[in-house]
């Protein structure tokens, strides 16, 4: 049995080296960040080490040489100066109000002053940070180290209230700026956050700022990487075999399609959720740890008030300005991407364009799931039964109970929901299928006005065209015409075609045609 400790969920490095946490070395790349350049930024999802490393960043900036002890920064820093820390951290509060925000900046700001000393004249937040930094200067005879967690968590909970996002804006624009304006008593500056608002924000007096989230020289600074999964954790792979009644190279396997498949830049190797990794480890079991740990609301807000189409997100082609930058409320894309639940599957070195997808099926299978109660009827309690139900339906060859049960999904939607028909009701069959599609294989395409879906499990295939504007025997014409079900004409398994259409009345499925 391992006898590591895992640090779930502990995100203060001198808490991980005293307490005995396990830790995995990064140190090498915190030293080569300090000692090449001076302002950093680095976007990544949730749960992947961003406070942890600012944590470590801290600690090092410190001299705390005692908490490096058999680590690689060990061997390469010589001087273990100290420096002045200004650390923020922005995700403790809920912002809902500008007072919230500037709350938060007065209490840093208050405790700094006590230390470093107040001028009167200095009213403004920015001024007094900048005040701060002077100071912390000169009175210790060393740069000042800055440090900025979650810098943009109050950009994120006010997307969709443009009037306060304009007002955390405004705050932050030149609080931020001091990076700028007091380079001089600045040795070192790192601003971490998940997403990167673009073009009108807080960044675009910040050129100075590096932005290293697509960076190829650090895609493995916060995540692991598969060959330090293997240096460090290979016991536990072998105890997680055994747990699971697996192989090794089975649990390998899976923890791969579970955890693996970020790309923080193209042709870059995959980088594993450290999160969901060390949960799978502690636990010994497979889970969807990094999906129950945050609910991405203001994802779904975006997704449903740009009337997005779901089925394209997951094969969504894009360049690079657009996933480096917000430009508003109006494209989800960047911010999906910057969150974590699309990544970067291919790059066209000719158009450089980049094609996503989701990383693996954590994400997918937890994304889905998720958006179902907020594109169907079906409440988040049920859509676990509701689901069973349907594929048990699938797999025992009874398509009209799967298709009652289909019609519940579309029954009592808001009308509101459903501004655009055609997009709704492709929304919701994308749900549902790609969830069946955890189970037995199914495969979907959609065209103007008609979906067509191939469901296959041990016994049985069903071949299905979805009418929005026309009639079930239409539909049934179609299979017939175009000979959809003809690569099963010499399968074993029992072929169900089946017409369905949809009524612009009802907003629900009308009639269907088994043959």
């Amino acid at each position: 049995m391992s006898n590591k400790i895992y640090p779930i969920g502990i995100q203060n490095f001198e808490k991980i080296r005293k307490d005995g946490y396990f830790y995995v070395d990064k140190t090498a790349w915190v030293y080569q960040l300090v000692h090449t350049g001076s302002y950093y930024f680095l976007s990544r999802p949730r749960r992947f080490g961003k406070s942890l490393l600012l944590s470590t960043i801290e600690a090092y900036m410190q001299g705390k040489k005692e908490l490096f002890k058999g680590l690689a920064i060990e061997q390469l820093e010589k001087d273990w100066t100290t420096y002045p820390i200004l650390h923020i951290d922005l995700n403790i509060e809920k912002y809902d109000s500008t007072e919230s925000l500037n709350n938060i900046l007065n209490t840093y700001l208050s405790r700094w002053e006590d230390l470093y000393g107040r001028n009167s004249s200095e009213v403004s937040l920015s001024l007094r940070f900048a005040g701060i930094v002077r100071r912390a200067c000169e009175q210790t005879g060393e740069r000042v180290v800055i440090l900025v967690d979650e810098y943009d968590k109050p950009m994120l909970q006010a997307i969709g209230n443009k009037a306060l996002q304009e007002e955390f804006r405004n705050t932050l624009k030149p609080f931020y700026g001091v990076l700028k304006t007091m380079d001089g008593c600045i040795k070192f500056a790192m601003l971490t956050g998940v997403t990167k608002f673009g073009k009108v924000s807080v960044f675009s007096d910040l050129n100075n700022l590096k932005d290293i989230s697509m960076d190829r020289r650090y895609v493995s600074l916060c995540g692991m990487t598969e060959q330090e999964i293997h240096h460090n954790f290979e016991e536990d792979l072998m105890e997680l075999a055994e747990t699971q009644g697996m192989t090794y190279e089975e649990v390998c396997a899976k923890l791969k399609e579970w955890y693996d498949g970020y790309h923080f830049a193209p042709n870059t190797e995959g980088i594993y959720n450290p999160f969901s990794l060390l949960n799978t480890f502690d636990s010994m079991t497979f889970g969807s740890y990094w999906f129950e740990t945050g609910t991405p609301t203001y994802l779904v807000e975006l997704l449903k008030r740009s009337n997005y189409d779901l089925e394209t997100m997951s094969r969504a082609v894009t360049n690079a300005d657009v996933l480096n930058s917000i430009y508003g409320d109006d494209e989800p894309l960047p911010v999906i991407f910057q969150s974590g639940y699309l990544t970067i599957k291919d790059y066209d070195t000719r158009f450089k364009s980049y094609l996503l997808g989701y990383p693996n099926k954590e994400v997918e299978e937890g994304f889905i799931n998720f958006l179902m109660p907020y594109y169907t009827s079906i409440s988040k309690k049920e859509a676990t039964s509701e689901m069973e139900c349907l594929v048990r339906e699938v797999e025992s060859g009874n398509p009209d109970a799967f298709l009652h049960r289909l019609q519940s999904f579309f029954a009592d939607t808001p009308y509101e929901l459903i501004r655009e028909q055609e997009l709704h009701y492709q929304n919701v069959l994308y749900i549902v299928f790609r969830l069946i599609g955890f189970y037995v294989k199914a495969e979907y395409h959609t065209s103007q006005g008609r979906i067509d879906l191939v469901l296959q499990t041990d016994k049985y295939v069903y071949v299905m065209e979805f009418k929005l504007e026309g009639t079930a025997e239409e539909a049934l014409q179609q299979i017939e015409e175009k000979q959809y079900a003809l690569p099963f004409a010499s399968d074993s398994r029992k072929v169900f075609k089946i017409g369905v259409n949809f009524s612009r009345q009802t907003r629900n499925i009308e009639k269907w045609i088994v043959a």
